[in-house]
């Protein structure tokens, strides 16, 4: 018997799940959430938040911090325009998604199945899973380097304490989706809280930030702040989101008639906007506490995030800056675990029909993600995090353009969409995202090729 055989015929597996269970596996917890019409306003408000906050986890995961300190304490406030017109691009995109699975009650990947040939929907779930696994590549290291700077273990340690998330996930096995929605809502508001308190004591100048928020030609002119913006745009708009999106949304009760689904886009859309609104404040807050930390006072650029936490107490004043930094960090690296492993069942069931147990696909997805965080580290060190989590992030931009060329697709098509396919404007806005994301990768290959 080969040890990964003793492995499985362990007794504690026989007592783990054997099927998908909620609430992780969508499809059973769709409609769980009731919108009475008798409700009073505020009430159906609050029972459509939720799906935005899943969201949003995306947007503010470790890889953006990579992103937007080294964005910061290069570039100063320069690189905001790109923050500012990434989350913009969210939010239509992620509309676009909402709208997809509120009107048609199928998600993006399954829409896919139906309409394309097998061979390309192969094509689009295996690039739709590499985008999970970097994603989740930069949770590990994320998460890892928390562990490390927070509890002083090595990065590798660190890297391996993370291959216990899948016990969180059994400890939900079963809830109801509303429970997911409530811790999220904790660990976001643990970040927004670490970080708007750091920029308190940050004191950036106000006026440069405003400023830091017009686009200018001198900004772009060269590779490196072109690649930073593409890792910026990477971060910001993850391509399983907009999978993720139109599967989650369907776990509220909207019923089937046009009415309804007018008043549930309505709810939807104030959703979706607010919390990707907040997603937008704390990628602002972090690159402008990078921004007043380290580049308005002439220190040399900080690449790293480890650098970025000890630096911050002897720069911003006081040890608490770091520790608030460390606890935020951790927060962003475990409230991505749980929205990766929702992402992950949409795919699978999606794009393959295919229903495997919550730990499982955590264990998958999360195993392939420590082989290439343990291989970076060992390759560049405990000093390389930050470049491997840029890296990371631009290889989810180059996945994006996959994902949005169904998306547009399908919310203009009369025959799923109906009434409600999407109007000439944001149809437009749609392509026109579709076509600077895909120049914006086109021209960093092409600066590559010319070395």
């Amino acid at each position: 018997m080969t040890i990964f055989e003793s492995l499985l015929s362990l007794p504690l597996l026989d007592k783990l799940p054997k099927t998908a269970t909620a609430p992780f596996c969508p499809s059973e917890v769709q409609g769980s959430v009731k919108v009475p019409d008798a409700a009073p306003f505020w009430k159906k408000i609050l029972a459509f938040a939720g799906p935005g906050l899943l969201i949003s986890v995306g947007y503010m995961d470790p890889g953006n911090w990579a992103t937007d300190i080294e964005a910061g304490s290069r570039y100063g406030y320069a690189l905001l325009s790109v923050v500012l017109f990434s989350s913009a691009c969210a939010m239509v995109l992620q509309c676009l998604s909402m709208r997809l699975g509120l009107v048609t009650r199928r998600d993006l990947a399954k829409l896919c199945r139906e309409k394309y040939p097998t061979s390309v929907n192969h094509v689009l779930w295996i690039f739709a899973e590499l985008a999970i696994i970097a994603t989740d590549v930069a949770e590990v290291l994320g998460s890892a380097l928390a562990f490390h700077l927070l509890l002083g273990v090595s990065l590798t340690t660190g890297i391996l304490i993370t291959a216990l998330d899948t016990v969180i996930i059994l400890g939900l096995k079963g809830k109801g989706f509303r429970q997911i929605e409530a811790i999220i809502l904790g660990l976001i508001s643990t970040i927004g809280i670490c970080y708007f308190v750091e920029l308190w004591w940050a004191k950036p100048q106000w006026h440069l930030v405003a400023q830091g928020f017009l686009p200018t030609l001198a900004t772009f002119s060269g590779k490196e702040p072109v690649y930073l913006a593409i890792g910026i745009l990477g971060a910001t708009v993850m391509p399983h989101n907009l999978y993720l999106h139109s599967s989650i949304i369907q776990t509220r009760d909207v019923g089937t008639d046009d009415r309804g689904k007018k008043r549930a886009l309505g709810f939807a859309t104030l959703d979706t906007v607010v919390a990707l609104f907040f997603a937008f404040l704390v990628n602002a807050a972090i690159l402008i506490l990078a921004g007043a930390a380290f580049h308005a006072v002439g220190h040399a650029p900080v690449t790293e995030i480890d650098d970025a936490y000890r630096l911050l107490e002897p720069m911003v004043g006081g040890s608490a800056a770091s520790l608030l930094f460390g606890v935020a960090l951790l927060a962003s690296g475990q409230s991505s675990t749980f929205t990766g492993t929702i992402a992950g069942q949409v795919l699978m069931e999606g794009f393959l029909k295919m229903k495997i147990p919550c730990w499982k696909r955590r264990v998958i997805t999360r195993s392939l993600a420590l082989i290439p965080a343990l291989l970076g580290v060992w390759v560049f060190g405990d000093h390389g995090v930050g470049k491997l989590l840029i890296l990371s992030q631009v290889v989810l931009s180059f996945q994006l353009p996959f994902a949005i060329y169904p998306l547009i697709a399908f919310n203009r098509d009369l025959d799923l969409m109906g009434r409600f396919r999407s109007k000439a404007l944001l149809h437009g806005t749609g392509w026109f995202l579709f076509t600077v994301i895909s120049a914006a990768n086109a021209w960093l290959v092409y600066q590559w090729i010319l070395g």
